[in-house]
C-alpha cells in the first residue's frame, strides 16, 4: 500500500465480529486492496451521493477494479432528507437488482447519511450482507461509521427505524476531509470534542490548544481522529447494543436531535451543529441542577464558539418552536424508557454520566429560559 507506513489501525473488539478502523491520508486509492485482503473474492455495491461521488467514486472504483472486485455504483441525493423509507427501498432494490449475494459486500462511500442508510440496507438485504464503511466526513469518521448503528429518520424523529449491523471494515482517509466545506468540517468537530467531554478531560484540554491544526489538516487531525475512534471502539466493545454505558456517546444528542427535528432535518441546522448546541445545553442544565459548576458550561461554550460552531438556541436560523413543542420531540428520543426522560448530564468537563428520571418540568422551564436568551 502506498499509504501503509502512515496508517493507524484501531481494532473494534467484538469477538468473531471484530473489525479494524484504518486511519490515514491516501487510503482511498488503496481501499480495494485493503478490502480484498479481509474479504476475498467478493463483488460490491458502492452507495454514495452525487456530491461525494463526483469527488471520490472514480478513485474507489479504480481501486476496487485493480484488486479484482467488480462493483456497481448506487447514487442517492445528498443531504439528511435521503434518510427515509423511499430512498432505503431504492438502495435495497438496486442491491438485489445487481444480483449480489449474501457473502458479497455493500460499501458506504460518504458521510453519516450515506453510512446510516447503506448500513441499514445491508442489514436487511438478503437478511444481512457484509458491509464496509468508507466515511468521507469528519463526523462519520469519528462517530457514525463505527459501532454498527444504522437507520433512517421518520416524521416521528431521528434514527427511530434501524438496526445494529457492524461493518467488516472501516477505512477513514483523512485526506478526503480536505474537500469538505468549513461548515461541514466544524460540524464534525463537535463529535470530536464530545469524546473529551465524556470522560477524557486531558483530550478536551488538548483540543483547546490544537483545534486549529485539526482544521488546517496538520498531524493533529490524524491524532484527533484516532483518539476519537479508540474512545468509541472501547465503548462499543463493552456495550454493543447500548444497554448501558454506550448511551454516554449521546452527550448533547437529546437536545440536538430535538433541534434537528424542529428544523425539519434541513440545512438550517446540520447534525454536528445540533450536537454542539446540545452539549452546551447539557452542561448548562447540569449546572442548573447543581451537578457541576456554571464555569464548565462557560468553558465548553467558549471553545465550541471559538471553532465557529453555534452554541445557543438563538444561533439557529429561522427560529424555533416553543419549549412545549421541543419537549414533545425530546419525548420521542430513543433513550426514553417507559415514558421517563434519560439525559446524558455531567459533573464537569470529562465527567459525563447517565441521568435517569430527569424531571420534565425542569427541562421545559430550562428550555423556556434559553429560548428567551
Amino acid at each position: 500500500m502506498t499509504a501503509e507506513a502512515s496508517t493507524t489501525s484501531v481494532r473494534v473488539a467484538l469477538g468473531d465480529r471484530a473489525y479494524d478502523i484504518l486511519i490515514g491520508r491516501g487510503l482511498l486509492q488503496d481501499a480495494g486492496q485493503a478490502i480484498a485482503k479481509r474479504l476475498p473474492k467478493v463483488r460490491a455495491a458502492v452507495v454514495t451521493d452525487a456530491t461525494v461521488g463526483a469527488l471520490h467514486l472514480g478513485t474507489l472504483t479504480d481501486s476496487l477494479t485493480a484488486a479484482g472486485i467488480p462493483s456497481v455504483p448506487i447514487e442517492i441525493a445528498p443531504g439528511e432528507a435521503s434518510k427515509n423509507f423511499a430512498t432505503l427501498e431504492v438502495v435495497t432494490r438496486a442491491i438485489l437488482a445487481a444480483r449480489l449475494e449474501r457473502g458479497d459486500i455493500v460499501i458506504a462511500l460518504g458521510g453519516g447519511v450515506v453510512g446510516d442508510l447503506t448500513g441499514f440496507a445491508a442489514a436487511i438485504a438478503r437478511r444481512g450482507m457484509r458491509f464496509v464503511q468508507i466515511p468521507t466526513s469528519l463526523l462519520s469518521q469519528v462517530d457514525s461509521s463505527v459501532g454498527g448503528k444504522t437507520g433512517i429518520n421518520t416524521a416521528e424523529g431521528k434514527n427511530l427505524v434501524g438496526a445494529f449491523h457492524q461493518p467488516d471494515l472501516v477505512i477513514a482517509d483523512t485526506g478526503v476531509l480536505d474537500t469538505l466545506s468549513p461548515r461541514e468540517f466544524r460540524a464534525g468537530y463537535a463529535e470530536v470534542a464530545k469524546y473529551g467531554l465524556i470522560d477524557d478531560p486531558a483530550f478536551f484540554a488538548w483540543l483547546e490548544q490544537n483545534w486549529q491544526g485539526i482544521l488546517s489538516g496538520g498531524p493533529e487531525r490524524e491524532h484527533a481522529v484516532a483518539t476519537s475512534c479508540r474512545a468509541k471502539a472501547k465503548v462499543v466493545a463493552a456495550d454493543e447494543h447500548e444497554t448501558g454505558e454506550r448511551a454516554l456517546l449521546n452527550l448533547g444528542h437529546t437536545f440536538g436531535h430535538a433541534l434537528e427535528s424542529a428544523t425539519g432535518y434541513s440545512q438550517r441546522l446540520v447534525h454536528g451543529e445540533g450536537v454542539a448546541i446540545g452539549m452546551v445545553l447539557a452542561h448548562q442544565f447540569s449546572a442548573r441542577m447543581n451537578l457541576c459548576s456554571p464555569d464548565d458550561g462557560v468553558r465548553v461554550e467558549a471553545h465550541l464558539r471559538s471553532v465557529g460552531l453555534p452554541t445557543r438556541l438563538s444561533d439557529v436560523p429561522g427560529g424555533l418552536p416553543d419549549a412545549e413543542d421541543l419537549m414533545q420531540r425530546i419525548g420521542q428520543d430513543k433513550k426514553v424508557s417507559r415514558g421517563t426522560l434519560t439525559f446524558i448530564l455531567t459533573h464537569g468537563v470529562g465527567q459525563a454520566f447517565i441521568a435517569k428520571d430527569v424531571p420534565p418540568a425542569a427541562v421545559q422551564a430550562f428550555l423556556t429560559e434559553k429560548l428567551a436568551d
